[in-house]
């Protein structure tokens, strides 16, 4: 989400507080599952707020705010547990069980979604984990909040919920990964057409913008034998967890198992400090919402152009319609499009070389 943008469902999780209908505890604090920043944590105290947020972006605003992250180990329950579910399913459903069971007796859940993802559904969900539950609309969104609590009213429900989201293999045993995470249970298929194309000549030290649960880099490796080391950066912890886990040495070729694997938790947007001789992407279009946001691929491109090497090369998938051309004519010398299939394009960029001077004067 763009920081200036409007948070709907963020201001109606708070809505309750605003109307006099719940009251912030006076002591124990609250915590806040997919926390995000704006106005309406800090419209007025917030006494013992802590915060939890895996996707580097919103962590980062956080931090930025002076708000807490959770650092605890997942046993400390508090007498109140905020929510912003996800839209996928099976994790919301998840988070959701996680919060009534980190509710100290006689606290609430408290949540929060759009009518478009799912409102009305999420409300349900947290009525079978814990009865009856009181709402309020505004904003085109839904917040919906328990009676005060003393555990779930479905246990057995709330456990079977807690495993929805839990780390399992797919695709014969080939990756872990878990739902939530980009293209959670397949391999997308703009990501498989990009790595059918990259040559097997690429070479050096590489990078992954936006490795996901690690499938691309797992197929550079595969394919590429030149390379000899490899950065993965991804904004979602939970995804790179996964890549940490199916780049092991037990699940890479032999000829890959000492090839330097770094794993970076970062915004790709935000800039990176390494340097590179090849990068592949496939960028993110879209943040935590459902909107368009082309300005992320094109960071991207312009972030790769600063972080190659001369004479580097940016291998890149999209969807056609993206409009990247200029930022890839404004950061590249070459660029050339290497196939278009099934709605997507598969760009070679590559820097400018080093002129032949600075080159003699390195040797």
């Amino acid at each position: 989400m763009r920081a200036d943008a409007a948070d709907n469902a963020l201001e109606t999780l708070f809505l309750p507080f605003a109307e006099g209908r719940l009251s912030w505890p006076a002591q124990g604090g609250a915590l806040f599952l997919r926390a995000r920043d704006g106005w309406p944590l800090h419209a007025q105290a917030r006494p013992g707020l802590v915060c939890e947020q895996s996707f580097k972006p919103q962590a980062d605003a956080l931090q930025r705010s002076g708000l807490t992250l959770d650092g605890d180990d997942g046993e400390r329950r508090y007498p109140l547990v905020l929510v912003l579910p996800p839209r996928q399913r099976d994790e919301a459903r998840a988070l959701l069980s996680r919060a009534v069971a980190r509710t100290a007796p006689g606290g609430r859940v408290l949540a929060c979604l759009s009518n478009d993802e799912g409102a009305k559904s999420g409300e349900a969900d947290l009525g079978k984990l814990v009865g009856p539950v009181a709402h309020l609309s505004k904003n085109k969104c839904r917040v919906f909040w328990s009676a005060p609590l003393d555990g779930p009213a479905d246990a057995a429900l709330a456990a079977q919920w807690q495993g929805l989201d839990a780390v399992r293999p797919i695709l014969g045993g080939r990756f872990l990964s878990r739902p939530g995470v980009f293209a959670w249970d397949r391999i997308d298929p703009a990501s498989a057409l990009l790595a059918e194309h990259l040559p097997a000549t690429l070479a050096g030290r590489a990078a992954d913008f936006g490795a996901g649960y690690g499938y691309l880099a797992a197929e550079l490796l595969a394919r590429c034998p030149g390379i000899v080391a490899v950065d993965l950066y991804e904004a979602e912890a939970r995804a790179l967890d996964l890549a940490r886990a199916n780049l092991t040495a037990e699940r890479l070729p032999a000829s890959a198992r000492a090839v330097a694997i770094d794993y970076r938790w970062q915004d790709v947007t935000a800039g990176v400090d390494g340097r590179y001789d090849m990068i592949v992407s496939n960028p993110p279009f879209h943040a935590q919402g459902r909107a368009e946001r082309p300005d992320i691929g094109r960071r991207f491109i312009e972030v790769a152009a600063q972080a190659l090497n001369p004479g580097g090369r940016l291998w890149l998938v999209a969807n056609r319609h993206l409009p990247y051309e200029a930022a890839l004519d404004t950061g590249f010398a070459e660029v050339r499009t290497v196939a278009q299939q099934g709605g997507f394009k598969i760009v070679e960029a590559v820097k400018q070389a080093a002129p032949a001077h600075a080159r003699k004067g390195r040797a």
